[in-house]
Order: structure tokens, then sequence, then C-alpha cells
């Protein structure tokens, strides 16, 4: 059939009940233009090929996954894009939603691509590495909220679907996998400029140890950095207090 490469991170899904369960998610909000973002061995896009009234597009880097996509699901073969995800232009004018059991050494990158699109994504279903996921989906004051938990989470609303075990895979991989689903955030937060709240937030986490104060002193001036608020360290503010915060930076 196929080889699975590890320097691309793949591990396919062999699980019919899991497949069926992330096609009915992604079904629950309805959609005219779907991308499929490393369709492998077609686990996932034998579904999406029979869905109806739809505009799809399936990307993949791996040329030998290509080929063997089209000798077994024909349909697809001019609705392939022969890419890495991270390079490809965005597939489609207008609204389009995103699924994919993503490849996890670049699932990061991945979310931070579909930031850059975020205005278009009106829905994400995805599978990540169940630490990702999870980090994606904490909130303030847990140990894992951090740069893409508020980066992500202040643009889309995010829900924690259900686990995936490793045996659901070819090969099993090491770590258990999780699904989240992406929405439009329904309250976005006002901030300053977007550049000015990544900055933040970024220069925030970079010393998550430390308070607020000093790490993001470069960004305020002393006056403001007096504020009882410095005295938190990052993990323990809301993505409302970071986009506030932006109104006062320099």
């Amino acid at each position: 059939m196929y080889t699975l490469k590890k320097s691309l991170g793949q591990h396919f899904l062999k699980d019919e009940n899991i497949c069926r369960k992330i096609v009915a998610a992604l079904k629950d909000h309805p959609f005219t233009q779907l991308l499929e973002v490393g369709p492998g061995g077609g686990a996932l896009t034998k579904y999406l090929l029979q869905l109806e009234n739809i505009s799809f597009k399936a990307v993949e880097l791996d040329a030998e996954k290509v080929d063997y996509l089209i000798r077994t699901y024909p349909a697809i073969e001019n609705k392939i894009i022969h890419k890495s995800f991270l390079e490809t232009d965005k597939p489609f004018e207008g609204p389009f939603t995103v699924i994919g059991n993503f490849p996890y050494n670049i699932s990061t990158q991945i979310l931070f691509r579909l930031l850059e699109w975020k205005n278009d994504v009106e829905c994400v279903v995805g599978m990540f590495q169940k630490e990702v996921a999870q980090r994606v989906a904490a909130g303030p004051g847990n140990k894992i909220y951090g740069v893409l938990s508020v980066l992500v989470q202040a643009f889309f609303d995010v829900q924690y679907l259900f686990d995936v075990h490793e045996n659901s895979f070819q090969p099993p991989p090491k770590v258990k996998s999780g699904v989240i689903r992406l929405l439009p955030a329904k309250d976005k937060p006002e901030m300053r400029s977007e550049k000015d709240f990544f900055l933040l937030v970024k220069t925030a986490f970079n010393q998550r140890r430390k308070t607020l104060r000093n790490a993001v002193k470069t960004l305020f001036d002393a006056a403001v950095l007096e504020d009882e608020l410095f005295n938190k360290r990052a993990e323990q503010l809301s993505i409302q207090q970071f986009a506030a915060l932006t109104f006062r930076m320099r």
C-alpha cells in the first residue's frame, strides 16, 4: 500500500469509529468549502469525498501518499494540493472549514497558520497530540495555559471533544491524542492591535515564572508597571486582561 515516514510524523488512523466521530463533529456546523490537512492514507478522506454540495481540497506533502490517494480514491485527483500545508496559499476565497489528523511534529505551526487565516476559517476539527489539544483548550491558572492557549482563544472558542487511544493508529504513537473543535469566538476581546497583543503575550510567557512586572517591563512605562495587576504571573491573566493591557503599552 504505502510506507510510513517517521520524518513526517506519520501515524495513520485505522479506527473507523473514531473516523466517523470526527466527521460527525465536522457536520455539526454547516459549510460549503472544506480543506483536509494531511489526508495520509485516506482514513477521513473517504468519508469527506462522500459529502454532497461542498468544494473539497486536501493538502498532502508526501508524494507517495498523493499517488496512493489518487489510485485509491480517483475522485480526489483534481482536489489534492501536493505541498506542505505551511507553504500553501489560502485554499479558498471566502469562508472555509478545516479538518485533519494533523502531523504532530508541526501541529503548533499549523494552528499559527490558521490564525493568519482566521477571518475566513469558520470551523476547525483537528486531532492533535493530547497535551497540545489540552494546551489549546486550557484556561487561566492552569500550568499548561500559555501562548498557544491565549492566542488561539482570543479568536476562537475551543471545545475539547474526545480522547483517542494510541491503538486507533498505525503505527501506535507513543502519546495519547485528542480531538478539538475551534469556532470563531463569540466575544473577541478588544485590543489596540493584533501585533501588540501577540508581542505582549509572547513576552509575558517567555519568562512565565517571573511576575508580569519583570517579564514585560520593556513594553510599559514605569508608572503603568506600578499597577497591582503586574504582581501576577502571565498564567494568571485572562485573555481579556491581556487584550486590555495592550492599550497601556508604550
